[in-house]
């Protein structure tokens, strides 16, 4: 089965890129690799949700974040070598701005893990590193990035 027809099984279709919000572009491709930049939870312009995971942000509500960072960057990905080409999520660095006490990192950074998987299979099982941060972009509570071999 193609990703894109995976895709339209789960119900989801990629998203426009998200524009930058600095001086970046949102993936390039070295090699066999592809590393996006770190993705917001962009949704037609604007951040989903904002705050700090365990304030004002559930976790249930940061997964959903992490969960449309991956769609950004698989759209990124999409517009820079076309989504049929990944062969492999490599790792995903999944960023969580926290309050200090919240441990719950890996839970949230799940979100964009369990979808990557969904869509790829085994071939979405990847190298993952989940971080509490205290502040992130805009406010953003979750940013993702992922590094792709494509063939």
């Amino acid at each position: 089965m193609s990703v894109a027809e995976r895709l339209a099984e789960l119900g989801i279709t990629l998203p426009d890129v998200a524009k930058p919000v600095a001086s970046y572009i949102p993936c390039v491709t070295t090699g066999s690799l592809a590393y996006t930049s770190g993705q917001l939870p962009m949704r037609d312009g604007q951040l989903i949700t904002t705050g700090k995971v365990g304030g004002e942000v559930t976790p249930e509500e940061a997964m959903a974040c992490a969960k449309q960072c991956a769609l950004n960057a698989l759209a990124a990905i999409n517009a820079e070598i076309g989504i049929e080409r990944v062969t492999r999520i490599v790792k995903a660095v999944v960023f969580v701005a926290s309050t200090p006490d919240f441990t719950g990192q890996p839970g949230v950074a799940n979100g964009a893990s369990e979808l990557l998987g969904e869509i790829f299979g085994d071939a979405g099982r990847h190298a993952r590193s989940a971080v509490g941060v205290p502040v992130l972009p805009l406010d953003s509570p979750v940013e993702v990035e992922l590094i792709v071999e494509f063939a």
